[in-house]
């Protein structure tokens, strides 16, 4: 969990972390959000944005995180609210760093594009015509549950071959025994190349030519990554429009979670991104 104080020239300022509580019930872990929030000064600021892993309802107002068990249609931004009497608004946090790539990261001035964090789990975002797509309750993009093995392992999700369970942090280290940290080259060559899959199927699908990938997956893996990666989306995004759709690293490096939080307020405030 993370938390500061963003100005509108994308300055972070108090800036905070603490490791999400392991298990737990769900006021544990809220508890231990407000002790977080504890420690910044609100004064001066207008509103409150969160990027919160999903999926969620409501566009936001009930969030069920795959990965954090212990929050299931917890009321996020209701809470948030009553708490810091601010505007608050709470979006996935893969869907809030393709709205922070779009302000100040790798994809300002694009209006076609997806955005994706390779992490502990895998999220997505997706921009077209300059519009973030949100979906019927607020999910749209959510390309880790995109299937690229089928049959493959069992998603956290229910379904078999998941993206997020065959190439997230968490399910390599399931795969081999080891944090997505110490990955081999074979290992991080097949997630590059599932990736890739997912990518490809999304530029065929959607007419958009860039995709923006963080997360401490994808960037720690680096550059063999991205290699691999656009090796797949080269050999299957063969259609006219889709054909040299590039996947490069997000711009906003560890500040992309925040600075993407910062932009969901932003938008929620009606501001320019």
């Amino acid at each position: 969990m993370a938390a500061a104080v963003v100005g509108d020239d994308a300055a972070l300022w108090m800036r905070v972390s603490a490791a999400t509580p392991a298990g737990g019930d769900e006021e544990g872990l809220w508890e231990a959000l407000v002790a977080l929030l504890a420690l910044i000064s609100l004064d001066g600021v207008a509103a409150v944005g969160v990027g919160c892993g999903g999926p969620m309802r409501n566009k936001g107002e009930l969030v069920s995180p795959l990965n954090i068990g212990a929050w299931r249609d917890f009321p996020l931004r209701r809470r948030l609210a009553e708490l810091t009497g601010l505007p608050t608004f709470v979006d996935n946090d893969a869907k809030a760093l393709a709205l922070g790539e779009g302000w100040r990261g790798a994809a300002v001035g694009v209006d076609d594009y997806l955005a994706m964090v390779v992490s502990t789990g895998v999220g997505g975002g997706l921009v077209l015509g300059g519009r973030l797509l949100d979906g019927g309750d607020g999910n749209a993009g959510h390309i880790g549950h995109v299937i690229v093995v089928p049959g493959g392992r069992r998603c956290v999700c229910g379904a078999s071959g998941c993206l997020e369970a065959e190439a997230s942090g968490r399910s390599i280290a399931a795969i081999t025994g080891a944090p997505a940290a110490d990955a081999n080259a074979e290992v991080v060559h097949r997630c590059g190349q599932l990736v890739g899959q997912a990518v490809a199927s999304v530029a065929n699908l959607l007419d958009m030519r860039l995709a923006v990938v963080a997360g401490s997956v994808a960037l720690g893996f680096g550059a063999p990554f991205f290699s691999a990666a656009q090796d797949e989306v080269d050999r299957l995004a063969r259609l006219a429009f889709s054909r040299g759709t590039r996947i490069i690293p997000g711009g906003l490096g560890g500040d992309g979670p925040l600075l993407g939080a910062a932009a969901v307020g932003r938008r929620g405030m009606g501001c320019s991104l």
